[in-house]
């Protein structure tokens, strides 16, 4: 299998961008191409091989990978799996290329892998990187529902069955976006705890969109890809859910603005799942009400 690599970057991090290339040109098995896309700004040295897409302006995280996965071809069908890497990461292991060589050939059906996130200096793995409900233990491998966008592997048959990632929610949510297509289409996806990408503990509240994006993009969402019935159920919880975890006024404030912002503004062609797919999230332990 093919492999290949996307990395998008402001151009801010040099070094750690250099450091995560370093960690990838070092994989086990053929060489991982890699095309790093600078998001409306330069992109800083890199090693020689490495491809480089610069955009006159900030695409955002969805565009910016869109725009990577072409450079692999039309859905990024000269390889066979696109790694999708957080600039500020780095690949743990030699192996993980390989690794994921073998998940895909053994399991046809697998679709998207999500790798487990850990900290480099404790190694502990914050429960929201855990993408299922029960995230208490991190180091439990399982298939799930969703997947972490720095730090996956996709097969690009996937990409050129569902599409790409939605490029006007320009940050948050995209992943699960695409997850729920390429489940509603029969891939899985799986959590593997043993492929690990270090990057530091953050709060992903550090981006001053943070709580309009959240809400804007759960809307359209729920609008572009649930059964109509399950939408105000979904949005409700999901209402209820935030006011629970006691926002800032200037936060709650942001969000209800991102809410209404998904109601009012256009979200996107509508292709809601199947009954089956909502039973199948429903067996994996995340019904698509939460």
């Amino acid at each position: 299998m093919k492999v290949g690599a996307v990395v998008i970057t402001m151009g801010n991090r040099p070094e750690e961008l250099r450091a995560l290339l370093d960690s990838v040109a070092k994989q086990d098995g053929d060489r991982v191409e890699v095309v790093v896309v600078g998001n409306g700004s330069p992109v800083p040295d890199v090693p020689a091989g490495v491809r480089t897409v610069e955009l006159p302006e900030n695409l955002g995280i969805p565009g910016g990978r869109n725009v990577g996965i072409e450079a692999f071809g039309p859905g990024g069908t000269d390889v066979d799996v696109l790694l999708f890497l957080d600039d500020d990461g780095l690949l743990a292991q030699h192996d993980t290329a390989e690794v994921c060589r073998r998940a895909f050939t053994d399991d046809p059906r697998l679709g998207i892998i999500s790798f487990r996130i850990a900290d480099p200096e404790t190694g502990e793995t914050q429960r929201r990187h855990v993408p299922r409900l029960r995230a208490a233990d991190p180091m439990r491998s399982s298939r799930v529902t969703t997947f972490l966008g720095g730090a996956n592997a996709v097969r690009t048959k996937v990409l050129a069955e569902v599409g790409g990632l939605p490029d006007a929610f320009f940050y948050a949510h995209e992943e699960t976006d695409l997850a729920w297509r390429a489940l509603d289409a029969g891939w899985m996806i799986d959590y593997r705890s043993d492929m690990v990408l270090y990057h530091p503990t953050t709060a992903p509240s550090r981006h001053a969109v943070y709580h309009r994006m959240v809400a804007r993009n759960r809307v359209w969402l729920a609008r572009r890809n649930l059964p109509a019935l399950l939408v105000p159920v979904y949005l409700g919880v999901w209402m209820l859910l935030t006011l629970l975890r006691r926002p800032s006024r200037a936060a709650l404030r942001a969000w209800f603005g991102g809410f209404r912002e998904g109601w009012s503004s256009p979200c996107g062609p509508r292709r809601p799942m199947k009954w089956r797919t909502v039973w199948r999230l429903t067996r994996l332990g995340r019904p698509p009400v939460i």
